[in-house]
């Protein structure tokens, strides 16, 4: 008899026993009376407890010679996976998946085989997680990680309807070299286009300068106007620089109509500026005038430049006086010869003389004679 049913026979002992003595004085019974309950409660003391007894089982261990078998441990129904390579969309490039895999059986089908739980799981976890890697690129690992917690947090049955399989502590990574190989790439890339973009512009911008603003020299003046408006002055004073620049741009020779305007200056010339009260421009040199004098200048045609420069009239007799004075320079250094069409241009009543080692002689304008001083 266990403790359980001795509590209970003498739980029941006693209540039967409080029943009998509140009777008895309730009734006031006599001495046989009381005789005859207290022989009814020792039977009942010897009668409860074989009646709450429990059956007893032939087949326990007590009737046993064998001794207990050891409980058997529970099954283990999770496993961690560390490194298992799976495909990417980018040829080459695998990600390395951990996570641990969790299961629960299923009722297995009649007559099949035994098998596995550990490897059925692994195997439908990684199936399901190559089937969403193969379509993420690389350089998205920290995203495929993420869709892959979700996916595979759901229980789910394998192919074969054996286990309910799950997966947490899911980790998705790429190998340190493959990470630096794709930064790299993804550098040269970005530099590529950068410099595609910069190679296109470049060639937009030589069409437009080439076919467009420097066809011709018009088209240069019009361009160099719309950018500069308010300097209409300035615009005369390049006309040079237009000249030339389009000519170079289209692999030509300056037109003719513009030769003179061409500037045969040493490096450093300053283009002209217009003049402070808005009227012709002016160079910063005082002797440069618009259409600077170059070696194929014909000499009537930058002394009249000259006289421009000056504010002499063509046919004032102060041109005569430069006339001549410029000729008896050229009588100096050997170049009367070039000078010879200035003097006939500007200075016709003068008489041509002869070349002699003394001084330069003096004439008389209009005169018509020449002499030497004291003859």
């Amino acid at each position: 008899m266990s403790s359980g049913h001795k509590t209970v026979a003498g739980f029941c002992t006693v209540l039967l026993s409080l029943v009998l003595v509140i009777t008895g004085l309730a009734m006031r019974w006599s001495a046989w009376g009381w005789g005859t309950a207290a022989a009814l409660l020792a039977v009942a003391v010897a009668v409860v407890p074989r009646l709450t007894a429990p059956a007893v089982d032939p087949l326990s261990a007590a009737f046993t010679t064998e001794p207990d078998r050891p409980t058997d441990p529970p099954e283990r129904r999770e496993q961690r996976v560390t490194d298992a390579v799976l495909p990417s969309a980018a040829e080459d490039y695998d990600f390395r998946f951990s996570a641990t895999v969790r299961w629960c059986p299923q009722e297995a089908p009649k007559g099949g085989a035994p098998f596995s739980p550990s490897g059925v799981a692994i195997g439908a976890v990684l199936e399901r997680a190559r089937e969403i890697t193969e379509t993420c690129r690389p350089q998205r690992s920290s995203l495929a990680q993420h869709r892959l917690v979700g996916e595979l947090a759901v229980m789910l049955p394998d192919p074969g309807s054996r286990l309910l399989v799950m997966a947490e502590e899911v980790t998705l990574t790429l190998t340190e070299p493959d990470t630096a190989r794709l930064r790299k790439l993804s550098t040269v890339r970005k530099d590529e286009v950068l410099w595609s973009h910069e190679r296109r512009y470049e060639q937009d911008l030589r069409d437009y300068l080439g076919k467009d603003v420097l066809r011709d020299t018009g088209t240069a003046v019009v361009w160099w106007l719309a950018k500069n408006e308010d300097q209409i002055h300035k615009a005369v004073g390049d006309l040079g620089v237009l000249a030339q620049l389009s000519a170079a741009a289209n692999d030509r020779d300056v037109p003719e109509r513009y030769a003179h305007w061409v500037s045969a200056q040493p490096e450093g010339h300053q283009a002209h500026s217009p003049a402070p009260d808005g009227g012709a421009p002016h160079s910063n040199h005082p002797l440069e005038v618009p259409g600077a004098v170059g070696p194929g200048t014909p000499p009537v045609n930058a002394f009249e430049r000259l006289l421009d420069a000056l504010g002499v009239p063509a046919g004032h007799e102060d041109a005569g006086v430069l006339a001549r004075a410029l000729h008896e320079g050229a009588i100096q250094v050997g170049r009367e010869g070039a000078i010879e069409s200035v003097r006939q241009r500007f200075d016709p009543a003068t008489v041509e003389v002869p070349e002699l080692d003394t001084a330069p002689e003096v004439r008389e304008e209009g005169s018509g004679q020449e002499g030497r001083p004291g003859s």
